[in-house]
C-alpha cells in the first residue's frame, strides 16, 4: 500500500481509552451509525474479537470526537480511510493522516479485512500505533487479512460506503471534495423484524413485488409454513429480493426467481440472513398462484430461490415448502409468462424492482 506521510494505506481505529459508562449497553447490543454529506451506513462490533478497540470507539464517538471530520482518503471501490481529528480543519488538509495515532496496541483476530470491514489504521512498520482512524472495506482486501484489528462490519448501506470510495481523488488517495462525517452515533441495536411473530401474526403480512411488468401481491399461508414465511419476510424487509432477475419463465408451469446468482452481490447484514431452511411440507396443492420455495436435490437446501406455479403443478405436490399465494397480480403473471424465452431463460432481463413487506 502506497504511504501517505507517515501513514499509508495502512488503515484504522481509536484514541485513548476511556470507558464508557457502567450504565451503557455492552458492545453486543449497540451499534454505530454514520452519517455523511453521501449518505448513511451502519457498522456492528466486534467486542470479543478487539475489546479495547470498540471501547475506544464507543467512548469518543458518544464524545463526538468524529463529527465534523471527514474521510481524507479513498481507494476505488476498494477502502475509505477517515477518523483524523485534524480532518475537521480544511486548511490542515496536507496533514491529514497524521494525527489520532499512536493509542492503542493491537488485538490481531481471526477476521477478514473482507467487504464490510471496519479495521484500525496503523503507522507503517508500527504495530502499536492504532488509534482514532479507522478504514472500512469497500470490497474483499485478503492482502490485509491479519495485519490490521477488524473491530466492526457494516451491517446496512455498504453502497453508500462504495459510493464515497469512487469520489474522484488525487494520485494519493485524497478526495477533490470533502466527504463530511457529518455525526458518528452510537444508539441500541434494533431489533430484527419478525423474529418473536407468531404463525398468527406472521400470516397478516403481505408482500409486494415491484416487476419489470408490474405488481404482484402475495399473501403469506404461515398456518402452513410457518418458519419459511418467517424466513421470506426477513429476507424481503431486509432488501435481499430488491432487483432479483426472474430468471427461469416454463409456460404453463412455474415462474421463478429470488436466486442469489441472479443479483447484485449481497450486504453484510443481508448475507447473515440466508441460511437453508428445513422443509414444511404440506396439503397445498401447486395450484396456479401458489408461491414455494425452491431447492435442489437435498429437500433442506432452500433459501431464498422461490418459484410461483402458473399452471397446474401438482407433480410438486408434498415435495416444496408452500409458503405463500398470490392476491393480486395475476395479469403480471401471465405477461412474464408470455415472454420469448431461450430455453427457460427470458431473452430480455425482467427482474423484482423493490420487494416490500405490508399490512393489507
Amino acid at each position: 500500500m502506497r504511504t501517505h506521510r507517515c501513514l499509508g494505506f495502512l488503515l484504522l481505529i481509536y484514541g485513548a481509552a476511556c470507558a464508557w459508562s457502567q450504565s451503557a449497553l455492552p458492545a453486543t447490543e449497540v451499534e454505530a451509525v454514520i452519517s455523511t454529506d453521501l449518505g448513511t451506513f451502519r457498522f456492528e462490533f466486534a467486542p470479543d474479537k478487539a475489546p479495547k478497540h470498540v471501547e475506544q470507539f464507543i467512548a469518543r464517538a458518544r464524545q463526538g470526537y468524529y463529527d465534523g471530520g471527514a474521510f481524507h482518503r479513498v481507494v476505488a471501490n476498494g477502502i475509505i480511510q477517515g477518523g483524523d481529528p485534524l480532518s475537521r480543519d480544511p486548511a490542515k488538509a496536507a496533514q491529514y493522516g497524521t494525527g489520532g495515532l499512536n493509542e492503542l496496541k493491537p488485538e490481531l483476530n481471526p477476521e477478514k479485512t473482507a467487504i464490510g470491514a471496519v479495521a484500525a489504521v496503523l503507522v507503517p512498520g508500527r504495530p502499536d500505533s492504532a488509534g482514532a482512524q479507522f478504514f472500512v472495506c469497500a470490497s474483499d482486501q485478503p492482502s490485509l487479512d491479519g495485519q490490521y484489528t477488524v473491530f466492526g462490519r457494516v451491517v446496512d448501506g455498504l453502497e453508500v460506503v462504495q459510493q464515497i470510495s469512487a469520489v474522484e481523488a488525487d494520485a494519493n488517495g485524497a478526495p477533490k471534495s470533502r466527504v463530511v462525517i457529518t455525526a458518528v452515533t452510537i444508539r441500541d441495536t434494533p431489533p430484527e423484524p419478525f423474529v418473536h411473530d407468531t404463525a398468527e401474526q406472521l400470516g397478516t403480512y403481505h408482500v409486494t413485488l415491484e416487476t419489470t411488468k408490474g405488481t404482484i401481491e402475495l399473501a403469506m399461508l404461515a398456518d402452513k409454513a410457518p418458519e419459511t414465511v418467517r424466513a421470506f419476510l426477513r429476507l424481503t424487509a431486509a432488501g435481499v429480493y430488491d432487483g432479483v432477475a426472474i430468471h427461469r419463465v416454463v409456460p404453463n408451469f412455474v415462474i421463478q426467481t429470488g436466486a442469489l446468482a441472479y443479483r447484485a452481490p449481497l450486504t453484510i447484514r443481508q448475507q447473515a440472513l440466508v441460511h437453508n431452511l428445513a422443509p414444511e411440507f404440506s396439503d397445498t396443492p401447486n395450484a396456479p398462484g401458489v408461491v414455494s420455495m425452491a431447492h435442489g436435490d437435498d429437500p433442506g437446501s432452500g433459501n431464498t430461490s422461490f418459484f410461483v406455479c402458473i399452471g397446474e403443478c401438482h407433480a410438486l405436490d408434498g415435495k416444496y415448502t408452500a409458503f405463500a399465494k398470490v392476491v393480486g397480480g395475476m395479469d403480471v403473471l401471465s405477461a412474464i409468462a408470455a415472454v420469448p424465452v431461450d430455453g427457460e431463460a427470458p431473452k430480455d432481463k425482467i427482474e423484482v424492482r423493490k420487494a416490500t413487506v405490508k399490512k393489507p
